[in-house]
């Protein structure tokens, strides 16, 4: 049985490989949602360590780490059959993010000291 659903542009698929299709779509949201929420996760410890890097006047951005990190996630990307390229990007992208968090609470510690305390 062949069916058209309106606005999918599926035009006359099997009922079959439209529950198939929904059925991956579903997991892809869920693994979706779980990103998020681990990116958010993520956030909440490098708010920490933006924190105590300002109460003790540390560098922002750590470049040696960076690197270690780039290496790390590339290896685990390749082991995973991930493009090593953009997990490299995607972590690129994050830890930018993470900088500019750090300059920002930083900046904020150096107008009052009593936030690198909080």
């Amino acid at each position: 049985m062949t069916t058209s659903t309106p606005g999918t542009g599926t035009g006359d698929v099997d009922a079959a490989v439209l529950q198939e299709l929904d059925r991956l779509r579903d997991s892809i949201d869920n693994i979706d949602a779980a990103v998020v929420h681990m990116l958010a996760e993520r956030f909440k410890c490098t708010q920490q360590v933006g924190r105590l890097k300002a109460a003790h006047q540390l560098p922002p951005a750590d470049p040696a780490r960076e690197s270690r990190q780039i290496a790390r996630l590339r290896s685990l990307a390749e082991n995973a059959k991930l493009d090593p390229a953009f997990a490299e990007k995607f972590l690129g992208f994050i830890i930018a993010e993470v900088i500019r968090h750090h300059e920002r609470i930083a900046g904020d510690t150096a107008a009052d000291p009593a936030v690198g305390t909080h």
